[in-house]
């Protein structure tokens, strides 16, 4: 999960008590002071972080300004800042943040190229990168990077309403979902319908895709042209997504009709681990193609519909992320979907009696 720390050390005094009131309110993972004696007036809920300019003891989360490698290997503590303003100071954000268990990182240049590279150098690492950032619109971008971001960021909020924008945008990230296997019911073929390919503003990766059925209680996962196809090239920002009445899967639990994406819309990539991502659509494509129609079940006996483009380039995905053409689809077959436990109306879950079919 994004975590987001607050700054107190630039924040006006009469600012001060409502900042941290708000932080402990909306629940923030953090506040940063050089002062101890204000960190002690912090509950214990929140992790209280000293910034000093060499190691003390504290109670408190202990975070030492670094400047040199040798100061780094020395450091007995297993927090650091480091702000980068050049190549040194690049290396030395890297290897602090694959050392230690919180790597502050600062960056005296706007480009995020410096921050791609920290981000790519502690891939795997256990501890937790928290980026410096100026305001609430550089916090968003920072946490997108690489499609990873920063595990966290350092923000210093002008009043008590930036930390409460601070707090929605950390809630903006989207969960992962519990997908479930499918088992195929049947496939029936109807002839000509209208069919809305997805073209997004983002490449998918191999096993993702987006969520997409004919009823709001269960979707199948709709694979991406991410993969070879003969007589055509490979199109890894696009879902042949299915028919135009079809629901589609956005964030915050709400559905769309396919028919109703429009570029600027945005809607959930999904991979076959139930990871997400906001994605935002490029354009919508309706055209009158064959159709198909599959059916499914979940274990529970929740049935599932889709009804897509009737060609065998148009693909689902099953368990693992095995892609599965629509037109070979049998009986039995295996698919990857999600089972929502709420009826829609205008795409806004309700708990309401609705039955589909």
């Amino acid at each position: 999960m994004k975590f987001a720390w607050i700054d107190l050390r630039t924040v006006p005094d009469a600012q001060r008590d409502a900042v941290v009131d708000a932080a402990v309110h909306a629940r923030l993972a953090g506040v940063v002071s050089d002062d101890p004696a204000l960190l002690d007036t912090l509950p214990p809920t929140i992790t209280r972080v000293l910034v000093a300019d060499e190691p003390v003891e504290s109670p408190h989360l202990v975070t030492v300004v670094v400047r040199d490698q040798d100061q780094l290997d020395r450091l007995p503590v297993d927090s650091a800042f480091v702000q980068v303003e050049d190549d040194r100071t690049l290396k030395l954000a890297c290897a602090a943040a694959v050392r230690l268990g919180h790597a502050v990182v600062g960056f005296t240049d706007p480009t995020k190229i410096p921050l791609e590279i920290v981000i790519a150098a502690a891939d795997g690492a256990a501890g937790k990168l928290v980026t410096v950032v100026a305001d609430l619109e550089e916090a968003a971008i920072v946490l997108d990077v690489l499609e990873h971001g920063s595990d966290g960021v350092l923000m210093a909020p002008r009043d008590a309403n930036d930390v409460f924008k601070l707090a929605r945008l950390l809630e903006a990230t989207t969960p992962p979902l519990e997908l479930t296997t499918l088992v195929v019911e049947g496939i029936a073929h109807n002839g000509l319908g209208d069919r809305v390919c997805v073209d997004t503003a983002s490449h998918f990766q191999e096993d993702e895709g987006i969520l997409v059925g004919s009823f709001s209680s269960g979707f199948i996962l709709c694979c991406s042209e991410t993969h070879p196809l003969p007589y055509m090239p490979t199109r890894p920002f696009r879902v042949n997504a299915g028919a135009l009445h079809s629901y589609v899967l956005g964030p915050d639990n709400r559905t769309n009709y396919l028919s109703e994406l429009r570029s600027g819309s945005t809607v959930l990539a999904v991979n076959s681990e139930g990871r997400t991502r906001k994605l935002t659509v490029g354009r919508a494509k309706l055209e009158s193609r064959p159709i198909l129609t599959i059916t499914a079940h979940s274990p529970e006996g929740v049935e599932v519909s889709l009804t897509v483009q009737d060609d065998w380039h148009v693909r689902v995905l099953g368990p693992g992320g095995k892609v599965r053409n629509v037109t070979e689809l049998q009986r039995g077959d295996e698919l990857l979907g999600y089972i929502a436990t709420e009826q829609r109306h205008v795409g806004i879950p309700i708990g309401e009696f609705c039955k589909e079919s």
